[in-house]
């Protein structure tokens, strides 16, 4: 019955994925994408791959430093192993490779999956912020550009039609903050009852290995080489998707605000509950170059031809150190894979 669950769970994200991708491409020109994917110099997106490769390199080492913050005495290719495992395991089970990661690391460094979870809490914060900072630097650049495509291309009227129904929103939103609040209530009401059940008191352990994980970058020692780390990061994911466009003749032509606009809502096209953010990051990447004046074939085959390099390139070294990580360990292909959650669930009994 498990085997039967699993498989219909990953056939319901790929259905899912599938989907996006037919809303992506319907009504287009294959023909036209297809002669758009041929067209393209591959030679730059050879040149993405490599500086990947090196973005890859710099994240494993600030989640090592991470991880030395909060007491955790690591090698750098176990850290860098767990970490392009649990990217592998992104691409079937979307946000599952955090957790899996965790596993890996445990498994290989004896680094305890609370603490380690905290710590990519803590990056997964970071990035967020990194991410909010680049939208507003990104609409401030363009204001025009995107409001014009918005209030043209996207509203076209409805703006005022949804200002003239608020209520249902209003109602909705007291409905959540009063439903918050009952619960604040019922917690704070029975904490002393809650303080005397075991699985609870395990969890307030499993919470504290969590917060030192979160708070371990305030420990750290050397802050400057963290933050540059994470600076070049989001420098190699920006410098892919902008010479990217050197690949196709119909993007060659845009400039570095571009470069950035997809950078930022393509982000957030990876960051959709998905497998791999198939579907979501192509329709986000194709909506952006449109409003750049890049046609929605044209578009699409962009972010087919970077997003599958960026697959391949994650299946290629990620497979590579799954079975690094397998040989560590000493753990089976199917012990590596199946036991993250029995991993967490044994950090908090």
């Amino acid at each position: 019955m498990k085997t039967l669950f699993n498989i219909l769970k990953y056939a319901l994200l790929l259905s899912v994925s599938g989907l996006l991708m037919w809303y992506a491409v319907q009504g287009q020109d294959l023909s036209s994408i297809g002669r758009h994917v041929r067209e393209a110099n591959y030679t730059w997106l050879i040149v993405t791959m490599l500086l990947s490769v090196l973005g890859y390199f710099s994240r494993a080492y600030r989640w090592k430093m991470q991880l030395g913050a909060a007491q955790q005495k690591t090698a750098y290719w176990d850290v860098y192993h767990a970490m392009m495992v649990g990217y592998l395991a992104n691409l079937v089970l979307p946000r599952m490779g955090e957790v899996i990661r965790c596993s890996v690391l445990q498994r290989t460094s004896k680094v305890p999956v609370q603490v380690a979870l905290g710590t990519v809490v803590t990056e997964r914060v970071i990035d967020v912020l990194v991410l909010l900072s680049l939208l507003g630097t990104t609409l401030l650049l363009d204001y025009n550009t995107f409001w014009s495509f918005v209030t043209d291309k996207v509203l076209a009227g409805r703006y005022d039609a949804l200002a003239r129904n608020r209520t249902p929103l209003l109602v909705a939103a007291g409905i959540a903050l009063l439903l918050l609040l009952g619960l604040a209530y019922a917690l704070f009401r029975n904490l002393e009852r809650l303080r005397q059940n075991a699985l609870f008191n395990k969890m307030v352990v499993f919470v504290k290995g969590l917060l030192a994980g979160i708070f371990s970058v305030l420990k750290m020692d050397n802050k400057a080489l963290f933050l540059f780390h994470t600076f070049f990061t989001w420098l190699v994911y920006y410098l892919m998707d902008y010479l990217a466009f050197k690949c196709f003749p119909a993007t060659y032509s845009l400039d570095m605000r571009a470069g950035l606009a997809v950078l930022t809502f393509g982000a957030f096209g990876m960051a959709a509950p998905v497998a791999g953010g198939i579907g979501p990051f192509h329709i986000m990447v194709q909506g952006i170059l449109l409003v750049y004046g890049i046609s929605k074939e044209a578009g699409i085959a962009y972010a087919l031809v970077v997003h599958g390099s960026q697959t391949l390139l994650v299946v290629l070294m990620g497979g590579i150190s799954f079975v690094a990580s397998m040989i560590k360990s000493g753990r089976s292909v199917r012990q590596l894979a199946t036991e993250p959650l029995a991993v967490v669930t044994d950090a908090v009994e």
